[in-house]
């Protein structure tokens, strides 16, 4: 079984992803595709950076590549938590592996987010609302179709899991989904 994890920045994606660990699913990040390529080009692992390697990517390899790279790394049999699904092929490329699937989207507010956000101090995260919502603006959908698209990735979800809470609650709302 595969278990794709979505969602907006902040919205506790890794916590659910370590939770799903707990369960015994063995995690994986579509992101971890663009940070081996930025490693093996000596550039760091900032944000925009990621975010235009990706769509790089996208475009040289087709919408689904960074999916296709990970599959490649996951056997048949095991159950696999996949973080950072971003864009609707990825989703039809995890769905095409022939190992079940299923696509949770984790929802929070605004406000929450950001504060996480400003909390965990990731290189390249923003640092200001306006900055914050600008790089939302960017992921949420795009006339280019390399692009991230999270309206269209969040359209294709199996489940929502609201996190605006503590990790209980979080734990509580994943125990009702898995």
């Amino acid at each position: 079984m595969i278990i794709g994890v979505a969602g907006r920045n902040g919205a506790g994606k890794g916590e659910v992803i370590k939770l799903l660990v707990a369960r015994g699913y063995r995690d994986h990040s579509l992101s971890d595709v663009i940070r081996y390529v930025l490693t093996e080009r000596d550039l760091p692992h900032e944000r925009d950076l990621m975010t235009r390697t990706g769509n790089e990517l996208r475009t040289e390899g087709g919408s689904s590549v960074l999916a296709d790279r990970l599959l490649e790394r996951m056997p048949p049999g095991k159950d696999y938590a996949v973080d950072s699904v971003r864009h609707p092929a990825e989703v039809k490329a995890l769905g095409a592996a022939g190992q079940g699937f299923k696509l949770l989207w984790v929802h929070a507010s605004e406000a929450v987010r950001f504060e996480r956000m400003l909390a965990r101090k990731r290189e390249g995260d923003a640092t200001t609302l306006e900055a914050f919502r600008e790089h939302e603006r960017r992921e949420e959908k795009n006339a280019d179709p390399s692009a991230q698209q999270l309206d269209a990735v969040e359209a294709l979800a199996d489940y929502v899991v609201q996190n605006d809470g503590d990790i209980e609650a979080l734990e509580r709302a994943l125990d009702a989904i898995v």
